[in-house]
């Protein structure tokens, strides 16, 4: 049990999305920009394309 207080990522709200969030690459799949992850306030350590938290896939 936390008692700290503090929510994890996965019980963390998801903030809503606007249109400097995302955009949809040449494949059509969406893309999260790094203000988007800048919002969520945490790395999920999926590679993401512009991960703001300097985490690329070939750091693990």
């Amino acid at each position: 049990m936390d008692t700290t207080g503090k929510k994890s990522p996965a019980e963390s709200p998801r903030p809503a999305l606007s249109k400097e969030d995302y955009y949809f690459n040449e494949e059509g799949l969406m893309v999260f920009t790094a203000t988007y992850h800048l919002k969520r306030g945490y790395c999920c350590k999926s590679g993401c394309r512009h991960c703001p938290y300097g985490f690329h896939s070939s750091n693990s």
